[in-house]
């Protein structure tokens, strides 16, 4: 299992580039947002709680265990740990969780909505359905409750009136979700401004569910050496 985590040098590296990526795309404004990397089997590098994405640096990141004790680092930990720490206990693939701020998604959030109307070949090759987390107080373990039910089936999930968190086996991936989150709300804000929505039928769901798992799976023996790309 070694083998499957990056040094800490690394890490906080590549924690600054994409803190200061969903800041430069408006998805982390003021000092809202807040990323996590899993360190080793027992511990996380998470940001910490009120300071700006833009302005992050590697020294800033502290390290906690995962029951959210702080190991090390001179500032405290986000005050969303609690999220991060669901993610985490029920989600042993995942390596790395972005919270964050995606305006037209969080519009969504914020109007009772989740994407999950399969309105393009995108949403369900990629994300899928991207549920709605009923509300919670920010900073409170409501939060992590929340979002129990979506963790074990989702990799995207918007947060009531409050944003999105997304998770994946890299930072690089969780980011991506969470880009890929902003642009199908854009879709579908524009969809239904035009008042013609068209979603895709079941037949062809069922379709793209069947590419999306034949992909994964080739996906997965190429990462095990089991299939070899011609």
């Amino acid at each position: 299992m070694a083998g499957i985590y990056a040094d800490e040098h690394t890490l906080r590296r590549e924690m600054v580039r994409f803190s200061k990526l969903i800041a430069r795309l408006g998805f982390a404004p003021g000092t809202a947002g807040n990323l996590s990397v899993r360190l080793d089997r027992d511990r996380l590098l998470v940001t910490p709680t009120g300071v700006s994405k833009r302005l992050l640096h590697p020294a800033d990141i502290v390290i906690v265990d995962l029951r959210g004790h702080l190991l090390a680092g001179s500032r405290n930990a986000t005050s969303e740990l609690s999220m991060h720490l669901a993610i985490y206990h029920l989600r042993p693939d995942v390596h790395a969780v972005v919270h964050s701020h995606p305006p037209v998604a969080t519009a969504f959030a914020c109007s009772g909505r989740g994407l999950d109307d399969s309105l393009c070949q995108e949403a369900i090759m990629t994300l899928g359905a991207v549920p709605l987390a009923r509300y919670a107080t920010t900073g409170t373990d409501e939060v992590a409750a929340s979002l129990a039910p979506f963790i074990p089936t989702h990799d995207a999930i918007l947060m009531e009136n409050h944003g999105a968190v997304t998770c994946g086996a890299t930072l690089l991936q969780a980011f991506l979700c969470t880009e890929t989150l902003e642009h199908l709300a854009q879709v579908a804000l524009a969809c239904h401004q035009l008042g013609s929505p068209r979603p895709l039928a079941a037949s062809q769901v069922e379709q793209l569910h069947r590419a999306r798992m034949k992909y994964l799976t080739n996906a997965a023996a190429l990462d095990t050496g089991e299939l070899c790309p011609r």
